[in-house]
């Protein structure tokens, strides 16, 4: 394992709760497989700020629905709720100005 950023929720995970287990720094680096300054690290940020994911913001896959879209279709989902989803879609793309009944 390489960096911080590298370890996943999981292997996160098992370093918070070998630390609080009482484990040694050199052993839970042993039990998960990352060095020891990883170890120091993630339970420093963890006592500190109680979380251990990673700050970048930027990376990853672009959503596909940015937040307005998402509340507008929430708000169409809440107002007819036995429509389709392929009638939902139709009434989404036609924007503000189809008519809801």
């Amino acid at each position: 394992m390489g960096k911080v950023a590298d370890l996943s929720e999981f292997h996160r995970g098992r370093i918070i709760m070998a630390r609080r287990l009482g484990t040694s720094i050199t052993e839970t680096a042993r039990l998960v497989g990352c060095s020891r300054s990883a170890v120091v690290r993630i339970h420093a940020k963890w006592i500190n700020d109680a979380d251990t994911s990673s700050r970048r913001q930027g990376v990853g896959r672009p959503r596909l629905i940015k937040e307005k879209g998402r509340r507008t279709l929430s708000r169409l989902v809440k107002q007819s709720r036995r429509q389709t989803v392929a009638q939902l879609t139709v009434q989404y793309n036609a924007g503000p100005s189809a008519s809801v009944s």
